[in-house]
């Protein structure tokens, strides 16, 4: 079992000064698999200390220097891959395979920000002015606990990169991957105070860290409601505040679609670590006319799916990552039973034969009404919602029905009419006839969804100031 009573600061690992501890239970069994402590205001602000000293001499290395700690970085976490596949699958739930695709990405990232940072013209030459391209300073980061090294790394690996320094809040609900992070960067001997780790809550240590002055910057990932909560706090500094938050993404087959590709894309959708994704497509919305159709091949999937121990081979979803979670998820799958929408699959209660375990139903509803709670509400886990419309204009005002916007698809086999559609979602991302994944394009939503990117090369540029050198000629 894992004890952590320390905080990686300033290049060593520090006593916390917090009074109290967490235990971290297996998401499958709700047995302890660590116990972590809480760290105080005081240790981020030590944190913060840290991350400040060592910013300017880190800014002042070459991009190529950079580069080599950071593919060195993604060296040490190659080499604890079994690790940490394993403690994803037990602090999240997510299964075996589902669990290697999101470590091994993860770990790609430093070497490729790397790049990114060798490839990139830190000067770039308009008529009569040069733009030079500079580190933010320091960066506090906070991420959720869905995909714990994946969201760490893609603050922490294109912030180095771009010559900052950083402090980061993992989710207490699933912080042990962060310590793992920091024994790589520890052994790929990065300077001392260029990464720094404080595990504790968000009305603690991450409030410190959003009104700390010397804070330059705060990148969360998370929920709305936080998201509003770091904006009121930040604007006192008027720091720069990146946020990628809550969805409630569409998928629209339009009358030409394949129908079962599209059932079988946004089941899976929902059921990808098990539902625990702002981006996942939790809205499906079909012809009024192929609504049984549709019915019928999610009855299907439903059938197929294998509820089980995250670890085990033949499970094809796992459990919620803690029990409060689990209740929430349920507590959901009952509100849409008591507004009245048609439960196609699943419903209350842990799966058959499941007697333990932050499990749920996985369920499919059908609502006729947009404005239903749960078509409004993100319920972050393996609950779809099919939803008819009358067309593509109905289409295109049922999806756009959300106070979100980070994700959609659309299919159908007219290319041009599919992407005319896509076009006209007010979302931060659309698949076309397919679900991908490209860490090439930026990855951020319009409206309550947040106002940052990730991923790519806008997600490099987050971390970078503009400075306009004017002369005459």
């Amino acid at each position: 079992m894992y004890q952590r009573d320390e905080f990686y600061i300033d290049g060593k690992w520090t006593a916390s000064q917090g009074t109290e501890n967490l235990t971290i239970n297996n998401s499958a069994t709700q047995e302890p698999i660590g116990v972590v402590a809480l760290g105080s205001s005081a240790d981020a602000g030590d944190a913060v200390d840290a991350a400040a000293r060592a910013q300017p001499a880190w800014a002042a290395l070459s991009p190529d220097e950079r580069a080599g700690y950071l593919s060195a970085v993604s060296e040490q976490l190659n080499a604890r891959m079994p690790e940490l596949v394993e403690l994803f699958c037990q602090e999240v739930g997510i299964i075996r395979p589902q669990a290697e695709a999101f470590q091994g990405l993860a770990a790609s990232l430093y070497s490729s920000y790397g790049e990114r940072a060798r490839a990139f013209e830190w000067t770039q030459q308009l008529e009569h002015s040069t733009l030079a391209f500079e580190p933010i300073g320091v960066v506090g980061a906070m991420t959720p606990w869905n995909f714990p090294l994946l969201l760490m790394s893609i603050k922490v690996a294109p912030a180095l990169a771009a010559g900052n320094t950083i402090v980061l809040k993992p989710a207490e609900i699933a912080p042990l991957t962060g310590y793992l992070l920091a024994e790589a960067i520890d052994a790929a001997a990065l300077p001392a105070g260029v990464f720094n780790l404080v595990v504790g809550t968000g009305a603690e240590v991450g409030e410190a860290l959003v009104t700390n002055p010397m804070v330059d910057m705060v990148s969360f990932v998370g929920s709305t409601a936080v998201g509003k909560r770091i904006s009121a706090l930040a604007s006192d500094t008027v720091k720069r505040v990146s946020l990628e938050l809550g969805g409630k993404s569409a998928l629209v087959a339009l009358d030409d679609a394949d129908l079962d590709a599209v059932i079988r894309a946004g089941m899976d959708s929902v059921t990808t670590a098990n539902g625990q994704g702002c981006g996942c497509l939790t809205r499906v919305i079909v012809p009024r006319g192929q609504l049984e159709e549709a019915v019928g091949f999610a009855e299907k999937y439903l059938a197929d799916i294998k509820v089980g121990d995250p670890l085990d081979s033949g499970s094809t979803v796992g459990p919620m990552a803690s029990e409060a979670h689990r209740k929430r998820v349920e507590g959901y799958i009952e509100t849409g039973i008591a507004e009245g929408a048609r439960l196609v699959g699943g419903g209350t209660g842990r799966p058959d034969g499941v007697q333990a375990g932050n499990f749920v139903r996985p369920t499919v509803f059908v609502v006729e009404d947009s404005k239903a709670t749960i078509a409004q509400e993100e319920i972050f886990g393996p609950v779809q919602v099919i939803i008819p419309h009358d067309g593509e204009s109905d289409a295109i005002r049922i999806a756009n029905d959300s106070v979100y916007g980070l994700a959609g698809a659309v299919y159908g086999e007219d290319i041009v009419r599919a992407e005319r559609v896509a076009r006209a979602l007010r979302t931060g991302k659309v698949d076309i006839n397919s679900v991908t994944f490209d860490p090439d394009a930026p990855f951020g939503g319009y409206r309550q969804s947040g106002n940052g990117k990730m991923y790519g090369q806008q997600g490099f540029e987050e971390f970078l100031e503009i400075k306009s050198l004017s002369k005459l000629p």
